[in-house]
């Protein structure tokens, strides 16, 4: 009878985790459509790490071409190079885009690809659910990413990124703005627009 009542809640255990994963691929679905039917969006944030002061920042995401503004530094992305550009020194670094590098960042909240991460909801409160995606490569840096998805507008309101030192870094979207018609010339670095600037090519 043991045997049976412990089957029994193994089954019911798998059925209740691939319900939940399946709920949480739904939000991250609906959540990616979103944002792609926008052709192009603005968001501000604000980000903090580990306990530290909350700063602000802005991106403008087309496509796979985002340009994103932070404390100090502002990035520019144009599909095919990128360009940190860093305020404070007056100097830009120019590096070849690999659309495969980098950890789960503002830009590429809206497109990474969710077959990369065991998913499940963790909880649902006031319209907002939960979902917790933890890495399935070996290689990721990161141990896990927590998401707040709107449960019926899909509308991403924070993510938290805990990597693999145990370090956390939180975004909260505090606006979006849809847009339309940006030339690409937005997504490039002009050099022209920052006199005096040492450029660093690293491609």
């Amino acid at each position: 009878m043991k045997k049976i009542s412990l089957l029994i809640l193994c089954v019911l255990g798998v059925h209740i985790s691939f319900s939940q994963a399946n709920k949480a691929l739904s939000l991250i679905d609906g959540m990616q459509k979103k944002y792609k039917n926008m052709g192009a969006f603005s968001a501000n944030f604000s980000y903090q790490t580990d306990g530290s002061a909350t700063m602000t920042g802005s991106i403008t995401v087309r496509g796979t071409k985002f340009r994103l503004k932070t404390a100090g530094q502002e990035i520019f992305n144009n599909g095919k190079e990128v360009a940190t550009y860093i305020k404070e020194i007056n100097e830009v670094n120019l590096a070849a885009f690999d659309p495969t590098e980098g950890d789960l960042n503002p830009a590429k909240i809206y497109s990474f690809d969710k077959k990369a991460y065991k998913t499940s909801v963790l909880s649902e409160a006031g319209g907002v659910s939960t979902v917790e995606m933890v890495p399935l490569g070996k290689t990721a840096q990161i141990q896990k990413i927590s998401l707040k998805i709107g449960s019926k507008d899909f509308s991403i309101k924070d993510w938290t990124i805990v990597n693999k030192a145990g370090k956390k870094q939180n975004f909260k979207v505090t606006q979006l703005i849809p847009k339309a018609g940006l030339d690409d010339k937005y997504f490039t670095f002009d050099k022209k627009q920052f006199p005096g600037v040492e450029v660093n090519d690293l491609r």
